[in-house]
């Protein structure tokens, strides 16, 4: 057997909730110009800047430049936790876009999430045996990285 959790990992996992933590990263889409495609596929590619810990996406289905920081954000209760991007986060963001996409630094905020993260304190996966049966997995800790990770970690666990 094979358990991913994510969020609710806490749940399931009993002696693992120390290792886990779900967190909030705020997501911001910028609106553009009508009839800009400079920053459209395929002028502008997904991207990720590791020294800022900044990725996005490009305008795709009309809905503005995508981008967020890829840091660990303060630990939330996914159950209760706020919907909505504070305002310090707005204002920081718009810094880092005027930085970053000059064209875009009056460039009005067309729509925010806030996602839920499950974490690990490193960022590594987390992936031990269940304590009590050993025909029980548990995987997680990736979320955002371990969606795409999940048939090879399945792999590996069933190995």
């Amino acid at each position: 057997m094979f358990l991913r959790a994510g969020v609710a990992g806490k749940t399931f996992s009993g002696d693992c909730e120390s290792e886990t933590l779900c967190d909030a990263a705020e997501v911001f889409y910028f609106g553009l110009p009508a009839g800009d495609l400079c920053f459209a596929p395929p002028a502008l590619p997904t991207f990720l800047f590791q020294n800022d810990e900044s990725y996005g996406m490009p305008d795709i289905e009309s809905r503005g430049l995508k981008i967020a920081l890829d840091a660990h954000g303060v630990a939330v209760d996914p159950d209760t936790q706020s919907r909505v991007v504070s305002e310090e986060s707005a204002r920081k963001m718009r810094e880092y876009v005027a930085k970053r996409f000059p064209a875009l630094r009056d460039a009005p905020i067309a729509e925010t999430r806030v996602c839920q993260y499950e974490n690990t304190s490193n960022g590594d996966f987390l992936i031990d045996r269940h304590p009590e049966m050993e025909n029980v997995w548990f995987a997680g800790g990736g979320s955002g990285h371990g969606f795409k990770h999940g048939p090879a970690l399945g792999a590996y666990v069933a190995a």
